[in-house]
Parts: structure tokens; sequence; C-alpha cells
């Protein structure tokens, strides 16, 4: 990226104003709107998830699919194959009953992580209701007190969703039929399936200009009346209409670097204040560049990331990044009450984004991701506020000295997932 600062505008491609979004904090608030909108619908459920976690909260979840299924809506499942796995048994047998359609996204079959294709992974949390009510965040199905690799939590999961009607909805559900219709035909695909498929694309009006990612759809899309936005508990704040806004995506062929574009963008935009919220940040060349000039420029930066061990290689192969940004004047803090899992941001409080993507290889290279991104400066003071209320009272900075004084072992394992991270991405034909 050259040091030229580009325009004022980042060049999103916004999308007609007519759509409705609800910033929605935690799973609590987005599995009740996530029941309350299947309760309430007519036709279709489609969910994309990288985690569901078949224990506790994310149940009634499961329950309000089979409900839905039960009374003939079409519900469609897709989980990743490494978040996830196969569903349970007793889950899997409910769902086959109700007729609860389930993929499992890229199986790991044998060799499991050993092929460097096997890393592609399916990460971003997705759900629309009748085409017109989307879901789109960093939460996955998973209980907000519960953490796989620690367990019980005393405070809830920090992240974020955004609930949302218009073209943006539309969009989501597009993409995540073009998925669908890719996992269909990749596999063995029963005959009625395809069978209703095709009934489906005969009975919609203006057929010839149907696309595939459509068209289970198309046939009750003008039947089908704008739901109203879900009520949920904490009340979310009110929502903001008419707000410009688009879906952001990434993947291994038509978006390989949309989400980062989209960041480099507004951060070289900036002109007084830079908030991230990432639970794996490890940004590359481009990005550490961008907030390094931002900096240059005057421009607040300041960074909210995960508090907690979560493993060798997310929180050793960060320690070199984090040096580089506290050399250049990145306030960086990490997150104390509880495990911090958001992947948002909020640019000059005019900006904002709410997705899946973490600002690390594997997002930003290699998984399927989905962010929302808007322009609209209501919904960005409200994320605002919320991330600055965190950072002030529930955070500690990394102090600059401690870093660097650390025992000298702990700065070689630095090195060494760091140099392991560059050479794992190598094999993949990436350069980070």
């Amino acid at each position: 990226m050259s040091d030229e600062v580009l325009p004022e505008v980042p060049s999103v491609q916004v999308s007609v104003p007519v759509n409705r979004l609800v910033l929605l904090t935690g799973g609590e608030a987005l599995f009740a709107a996530l029941i309350e909108a299947m309760d309430a619908a007519h036709h279709d459920i489609h969910l994309e998830t990288y985690i569901f976690d078949f224990r506790r909260t994310p149940l009634r979840v499961a329950e309000a699919m089979v409900r839905a299924a039960g009374r003939g809506v079409a519900v469609r499942l897709v989980v990743d194959g490494v978040g996830t796995g196969e569903v349970p048994s007793p889950w899997a047998e409910a769902f086959d009953r109700a007729g609860v359609q389930v993929k499992v996204y890229a199986p790991l079959g044998r060799l499991g992580l050993l092929l460097p294709s096997r890393w592609r992974r399916l990460h971003r949390k997705l759900c629309v209701v009748d085409g017109s009510l989307g879901f789109c965040g960093g939460i996955n199905l998973l209980d907000d007190y519960f953490e796989p690799r620690e367990g019980d939590l005393q405070h809830p999961r920090f992240d974020f969703a955004v609930c949302c009607t218009g073209p943006l909805a539309q969009a989501i559900d597009s993409t995540m039929m073009q998925l669908w219709w890719r996992l269909m035909v990749g596999s063995r695909v029963r005959h009625r399936e395809f069978k209703g498929a095709w009934q489906a694309l005969r009975a919609a009006p203006g057929r010839t200009r149907a696309t595939w990612s459509r068209v289970l759809a198309a046939a009750y899309r003008a039947a089908a009346g704008a739901l109203r936005l879900p009520s949920a508990h904490p009340v979310p704040p009110p929502p903001v209409t008419d707000a410009f806004a688009q879906l952001v995506l990434r993947d291994n062929i038509w978006h390989r670097a949309d989400i980062e574009r989209n960041y480099l963008q507004a951060i070289a935009a900036a002109r007084s204040e830079v908030l991230i919220a990432n639970a794996y940040f490890v940004p590359g060349r481009r990005l550490r560049k961008a907030l390094f000039q931002a900096v240059r420029r005057g421009v607040r930066v300041r960074v909210l990331l995960q508090g907690r061990y979560e493993g060798f290689m997310q929180y050793h192969a960060a320690r070199p990044v984090y040096k580089q940004l506290l050399d250049a004047g990145v306030d960086i803090r990490e997150y104390t009450p509880s495990a911090l899992h958001a992947k948002v941001a909020v640019v000059d409080q005019r900006w904002a984004t709410v997705g899946s993507s973490n600002l690390d290889p594997l997002s930003l290279l290699l998984a399927r991701e989905a962010n929302v991104v808007t322009v609209d400066p209501q919904f960005a003071a409200d994320l605002r506020e919320r991330l600055d209320r965190a950072l002030t009272h529930g955070s500690r900075a990394i102090d600059h000295a401690a870093l660097l004084n650390r025992p000298w072992h702990q700065r070689a394992l630095d090195r060494i997932a760091f140099g392991l991270m560059r050479t794992l991405l190598f094999l993949t034909g990436h350069k980070y």
C-alpha cells in the first residue's frame, strides 16, 4: 500500500438505502432474536455457523428449527466440519425426523488437517428467515457462559451480531443459497431435492431472470411480507433505518481480499479515530502499514483484544506484531472480564463493520467469512459507545516494557510461532 492517503469516503459499494439494522450484543440477544424469528417463519429458514454446540442455550435454537420444520417450513443448516463436525446422533435423528436438512462443510476425512486444502473453513455466521430477515455477526451457537477450552465463564462472552431487513437481508439470502447449491451439487443429492428445486424454479415468476442462488426462495418471495424485527432480551437499541450497508464476503474465488480491502480503505480515510475489537489479531503487512500511517497522521488507534491464552499459535504468533504496533504508537488493550470473540471496528464514528472475520491469516487468506459494513453514523456511534465502555472499564493496557522484558524463552517461542505461521501459509501459496 502506498503512502498516498485514499479519498475521505471509503469506496464501499452501498446498497439501496432501505436497510433496517439492529445491533445485538452477545449470544443471549442473538439466540432470542433467532428463536422469535424462527417461530414466526412461514416458508424458509437458512442457518450457517462455524460452531453449533448442542448444549445449554443453543439447544433452544435447535428446538425452534425442529418446530419450524414440523410446520412445513423449509429448514436448512450448514455447519463447519472442524468447528462442529458431525451433528450429535440424537439431534441428527431429530432433525431428520422433522425434515431439517443438514450439510457439513468440508468434513475432515482420514487425513484431517494434514492436508492444507482442509484449512479453508466455513467461519461465517449467517441466518436468513423467509428471505427478508437476516442475521450476520461473529457469534457462534455456543452458550455465552461456556468456553470449550476453559469450561464455565463468570461473565458472558463479548461478541456482536447484526439483525437486518431490506436489501442487506436479501444479499445474505443470496450468498447462503449459492453455498447451499454448491454443497448439494457436490454431494449425492437425493432425487426429491432436485425435483423440489425444479418445481420451485418453474413456479417462480420471471424465471428466465432467476439465478440458481435464489431458486428455492423465488417461489414464495412475492407473497412473503417483511417480518418485524424481533425484540430480543436484553432489549436491543432502537433500529437504524434507511442505513447504507453492504454484505462483504471473503472466499477463495471471487472475494479473496474484499474484507481486508474495506478495512484498508476505511483506515486510510480515518481522520480522528480507529477502534478495533478482534479475537485473533495478527494483521498482515498491508494492514500494519495502514495503522502506522494512521498514527502518523494524528489518528487515535485503539485495539481491544482477547486477554486469555487460547493456544500456542494464537498467543505467541501475535506478540511480534504487538511490539511493532506499540512501537508505532497504537494503544493495545486486552479484555479482562471474560472471553472476547468480537470481530468489529469503528472509524471516525461513521464507518463500522460487524462480522465473522478476524484480522489474522486464517480469516483474511483461507476461511469463508462474512461482514456487514455500514457508513451509517447512528449505527457506528452505538457500536463505538459499547466498545469504548469495554476499553475504559474492562481492559488492561499491554505494557510495552513488560512485553520486551519477558524471559528469553518466551520471546523465542514468539519467533518460532510467527515463523511457523508464515511457513504454513507458504504451503498454501500465501505470503503474509
